[in-house]
């Protein structure tokens, strides 16, 4: 008899790991840890997750995710599959296509009309890793690029610290960049929503109501107040490091973005100065790894030594 298949909503979260990893490799292994903090759902954001089981075994999950009442980040009638993973054994037995089925008709449900792959609020990936080769799946289940083109990509960028030094075209700049303190709360937060009010505000407030630790951000200050910041990722910080794959490079890891300045001082060395910054204070505690995350930048950070470590294509579909 073929194997019995049935859905059980995920009430722990210890067997996402194992069944992710098995999937995925250990270049793109993830802990307990990781999915605890992955699945806490933030404000306004409605989650399900799902087990698929054969024979009673589990044979793989999905994690579908859509954020209400805040169009700014994301229109309310689009949603994400923040993660799809079937184990090596159980593929070819409609183990993925059935959970992607379950995890489209719940999005559909939530008002939704447009999936994105990956690239959620807090992102397992920001797309089909090109490594796993995986988006041929995908794409056989209409999932491709905006319309007619081809699908976006975007990569990690990583690089060794151990012997960082500033580019040679690095300017002064008329500010200064430092980690920024607890009573820079409000100036962060006010530069955010007038710069960027999307994600990255919303990431903050999140950072903000969950304690985070003020000084992962460095910002850049001018005579007008804070005209920059970006984020870093330390071995001891809020956001799982893990979340960005690092284990290619060598320890001890870090990880930076992401990082903006106000749109008024673009193009004056200002965003060179703030990375600058970030990656020398990256390196003053002694972090070897670094990975710059989610870009589609690769020249710019170039010149600060990155090259290209993971690419990742960007799939919708339209419901």
């Amino acid at each position: 008899m073929p194997p019995s298949f049935r859905f059980q909503p995920v009430d722990g979260r210890d067997g996402l790991a194992a069944l992710w990893n098995a999937a995925c490799g250990e270049d793109l292994a993830i802990s307990a840890r990781f999915v605890t903090y992955n699945l806490h759902a933030g404000a306004g954001v409605c989650q399900a997750a799902m087990l698929g089981l054969l024979d009673a075994e589990p044979a793989g999950f999905v994690v579908a995710s859509v954020l209400l009442d805040d169009p700014v980040v994301m229109p309310p009638d689009h949603g994400w599959i923040d993660a799809l993973a079937v184990t090596p054994e159980h593929r070819s037995q409609a183990v993925g296509s059935r959970l992607l089925t379950w995890a489209e008709g719940w999005l559909l449900g939530q008002g939704c009309r447009t999936i994105h792959l990956g690239g959620g609020l807090r992102p397992f990936v920001p797309g089909v890793p090109v490594e796993l080769h995986t988006d041929g799946f995908f794409t056989q289940y209409g999932y491709g690029g905006d319309g007619s083109q081809q699908p976006p990509t975007v990569c990690d960028l990583g690089a060794d610290l151990a012997l960082y030094t500033p580019p040679p075209a690095l300017r002064e700049i008329a500010g200064q960049v430092r980690p920024a303190a607890p009573g820079d709360r409000d100036a962060l937060l006010a530069f955010l929503r007038r710069e960027f009010p999307g994600r990255w505000r919303y990431e903050f407030e999140q950072f903000l109501a969950e304690g985070g630790r003020l000084s992962d951000y460095m910002a850049l200050w001018t005579d007008r107040g804070i005209d920059g910041c970006c984020i870093l990722t330390f071995a001891d910080s809020a956001r799982p490091l893990e979340r960005f794959y690092p284990y290619r490079l060598p320890r001890p890891w870090g990880q930076l973005g992401s990082i903006g300045v106000s749109a008024d001082c673009r193009g004056r060395g200002y965003g060179s100065a703030l990375l600058d910054a970030g990656l020398r204070r990256l390196h003053n505690t002694g972090v070897n790894g670094c990975i710059i995350d989610w870009t589609d930048l690769p020249d710019f950070y170039g010149k600060f030594g990155f090259t290209p470590y993971r690419r990742y294509l960007q799939l919708t579909k339209r419901l």
